[in-house]
């Protein structure tokens, strides 16, 4: 059996009033509280909040698994919290209102768009310093690092493109047009397919990584609701590929995609504006973060059902799945 120690345990109480294991948990951020919502993934329930620096929003793991990154806006810089004890270890710059980034698979790099100067930025994860930048289309959002670490897929809301940079040169190979205002990605475990959420264009664009072309779009269709309201923004997949799961925005619905055959299985109803979705480990619950409902759904995956609402801070934007 692991034994914790008397100082750990009363670190954990007395700061958190926590478990003082750091495993089982959802990290809930919200953009109008200073911190970070735990639920247990265990009961379900909320069990504390972290502090954390100003409207926290995207968040992301160390490659390591022993971080979480915060990301956040109004204080213009990255949290970084040891997920052992809990506690914030360092804080460092990433420019004006950041909002998503993504981290090199090797830990030392983050890459984060800036979306005021229309560019994409390197920053050294050991001492925050900003290494080098690249300009890329308008209003650059989502982030994603292929696993290989040689090339940054960035959405550019404004200008409708996916902007792909060449690591090694600092250079945009090529500007992809998709469907309008792309906010997130997924990759496919193969690595062949990138997966693009469309906010204003209720769809997903299917790339090509091969060749960066465009493979497939698929729309989204919610019964009695208008095009306007399916703003897809969140986007996650199962770890063998063969389901991909796509927070809907205001249609208040997450989508089950079949991944090969680019088809719509099931909408689930969850609350107010989802934003994000995340997967437990087991892929057995998926966790579906409401913006204009301040909760979280937690959705039972085999049955494709809510199974239980779970109230969090205000306005929450994203949550990182921690076990």
């Amino acid at each position: 059996m692991k034994r914790i120690s008397a100082t750990g345990l009363a670190l954990a109480f007395c700061a958190f009033a926590l478990p003082a294991q750091a495993q089982g948990v959802a990290y809930v951020s919200s953009e109008k509280d200073a911190t970070l919502t735990l639920i247990d993934l265990k009961t379900q329930a909320v069990t504390g909040t972290l502090p954390t620096c100003k409207r926290p929003r995207y968040m992301q793991t160390s490659p390591d698994g022993r971080q979480l990154i915060v990301a956040c806006s109004d204080s213009n810089e990255a949290d970084v919290i040891d997920l052992a004890t809990r506690k914030s270890v360092r804080r460092f710059a990433l420019g004006e209102d950041p909002e998503v980034f993504d981290i090199a698979p090797d830990g030392h790099t983050l890459f984060v768009g800036r979306e005021d100067d229309g560019e994409l930025a390197w920053v050294d994860m050991a001492n925050g310093k900003q290494l080098k930048s690249v300009q890329v289309g308008k209003e650059p959002e989502g982030v994603k690092v292929t696993p290989d670490g040689k090339t940054v897929y960035v959405a550019c809301e404004a200008s409708n493109l996916v902007s792909v940079v060449d690591v090694a040169s600092a250079t945009v190979r090529k500007n992809i047009a998709v469907a309008k205002r792309p906010r997130r990605f997924a990759l496919t475990p193969d690595g062949r397919e990138l997966w693009v959420t469309s906010e204003l264009g209720a769809a997903v664009t299917i790339v090509s990584t091969r060749d960066n072309s465009i493979l497939a779009t698929i729309h989204f269709e919610v019964p009695g609701a208008r095009d306007t309201d399916i703003t897809p923004v969140g986007i996650t997949m199962t770890r063998d590929g063969r389901h991909a799961f796509v927070a809907l925005g205001k249609a208040n619905r997450v989508a089950f995609v079949d991944v090969a055959k680019r088809k719509v299985e099931h909408l689930v109803l969850v609350g107010k504006r989802v934003w994000s979705v995340a997967l437990n480990k087991a892929e057995t619950r998926l966790y579906a973060v409401n913006g204009l409902s301040d909760d979280v759904t937690i959705i039972d995956v085999a049955g494709a059902k809510a199974l239980k609402s779970v109230p969090v801070g205000r306005t929450p934007y994203m949550a990182v799945i921690v076990e």
